[in-house]
């Protein structure tokens, strides 16, 4: 469901109305918030509250919500509240248990909004790394991705100068080799992955830093060891538009603002977000709560509807 104070519920209650042979899945969230979202489109639809996955029904035309979360009024819209921060906590952890128990084929978040779930006394800064507590502190990636390149992150959600102290050698392995994975899982045989610099110019021979030297560079060396087609470190600047060229398969970029600006730049209706390493597949559209036009009527379900296929196709399960 998402922060029920921002678009999640609404883009949610859309793509349900407007993809109606592509019904089988449910909503885990808080039924009065459902309901309000998708009778605010459509007065002559419903909502069936489900306790367990199996009570749900397709094919009739009623969107199956399983309650994570009763909430006693509506949380004010385009607001950030500790209810709407608890409700969306509510709804993930539930999801997780479900995918974890194999109940569910996979996971489609829809956003949250990290200043809610703080005000609820939730510690985590995103979707990430709730997932990869929950999945007991596994390795994990965040793959960017459309049509055009994907790009998987060696750090997300930190200060810049916290990215740069963990940018390590670790670091960059775990994002090299879950970069392969997520790029064979969507059909690549022989994923080709370019690993940025994270200096300017790729630290130009070591005048603008010694991180590519001293730490990229044999975290590169290592994975072709591996066998990986890993290659760089290639300059921030001009690495995405040789992936988009077809050079490259998958990107390996160093922080979060430096692989998302690419991908977010060309458009957020076919982005999607990827969580790579965890026992089953997770996907989110590639944008925010926008509380800004929360509850208006107005917020496109595009990427949302990306997200829910690539889940499909990383799943193999059928619509």
């Amino acid at each position: 469901m998402g922060d029920p104070a921002g678009i999640g519920p609404e883009i949610v209650a859309r793509m349900f109305l407007r993809r109606p042979a592509r019904r089988r899945w449910i909503v885990i969230g808080d039924p009065m918030v459902m309901d309000h979202a998708l009778t605010a489109l459509d007065p002559a639809a419903r909502v069936r509250r489900v306790a367990r996955p199996d009570e749900a029904r397709f094919g009739d035309g009623v969107l199956n919500v399983l309650a994570s979360s009763d909430c006693v009024a509506l949380p004010p819209v385009g607001r950030v509240s500790a209810e709407s921060g608890r409700a969306a906590y509510a709804a993930i952890l539930s999801a997780i248990g479900l995918a974890k128990a194999g109940v569910v084929g996979g996971v489609v978040t829809a956003p949250i909004h990290k200043e809610a779930l703080a005000a609820a006394g939730v510690r985590y800064p995103g979707h990430t790394e709730i997932l990869a507590a929950q999945a007991g502190g596994a390795d994990v990636a965040m793959m960017l991705a459309n049509e055009d390149i994907r790009v998987v992150l060696v750090t997300i959600h930190c200060a810049l100068s916290e990215a740069i102290r963990r940018a390590d050698f670790p670091a960059q392995m775990t994002a090299i080799r879950l970069a392969h994975a997520g790029a064979r899982a969507l059909g690549v045989a022989c994923p080709r992955i370019a690993v940025a610099g994270l200096n300017p110019h790729a630290g130009e021979g070591g005048l603008f830093g010694d991180e590519e030297a001293r730490i990229i560079a044999p975290a590169i060396a290592q994975a072709r060891s591996e066998g990986l087609d890993a290659s760089g470190p290639w300059p921030g600047d001009t690495v995405f538009m040789q992936a988009r060229a077809k050079h490259f398969d998958v990107v390996v970029a160093q922080y979060h603002d430096q692989g998302l600006i690419p991908v977010k730049y060309m458009g957020l209706a076919q982005g999607v977000n990827i969580t790579l390493g965890l026992p089953f597949v997770r996907t989110s559209p590639d944008h925010g709560t926008a509380f800004a036009i929360a509850g208006r009527g107005v917020a496109d379900p595009s990427s949302l509807e990306t997200a829910f296929d690539y889940a499909l196709r990383l799943t193999g399960a059928a619509a």
